[in-house]
């Protein structure tokens, strides 16, 4: 992996822990023979199998099978299968496999989908949440 890949891989490790999980990175999560997120994380709660990426505008895409890895490795570990997505200048976006758009081989997160992305406080249930004025 790139270095840069996994300085955002740390970035988002440190926000984790801040929002109360638990988390490590996953060692050579992109070239595992098995399915392999790049981060899991939990606060006895909820568990977290998540993908991580970065990228400097939209849409992003996400292979079929990256999507199936995922979901494949969240079941059988008893977690929630979430791509983290980083664009400059924002928070980190976290967005639930169903929450992904199909292409017609693949996934994507585009302009329509992206404000859609939960922030890490909402993942982690203990959030205020402006957008719909309620606690949840």
């Amino acid at each position: 992996m790139k270095s840069k890949g996994t300085r955002f891989e740390r970035d988002l490790l440190v926000e984790l822990w801040k929002a109360g999980f638990a988390a490590i990175r996953v060692a050579g999560s992109g070239v595992s023979p098995f399915p392999c997120p790049d981060i899991v994380a939990g606060n006895g709660r909820t568990y977290l199998a998540i993908e991580v990426k970065m990228r400097k505008e939209l849409p992003l895409y996400l292979s079929a099978d990256e999507v199936e890895q995922l979901v494949t490795f969240a079941r059988g570990f008893g977690a929630e299968a979430y791509v983290a997505l980083k664009l400059p200048r924002k928070k980190w976006r976290f967005f639930p496999v169903q929450m992904l758009e199909r292409t017609e081989k693949n996934f994507k997160i585009d302009e329509s989908v992206y404000p859609l992305g939960l922030e890490i406080a909402e993942v982690a249930g203990k959030f205020f949440q402006e957008r719909f004025g309620e606690k949840v």
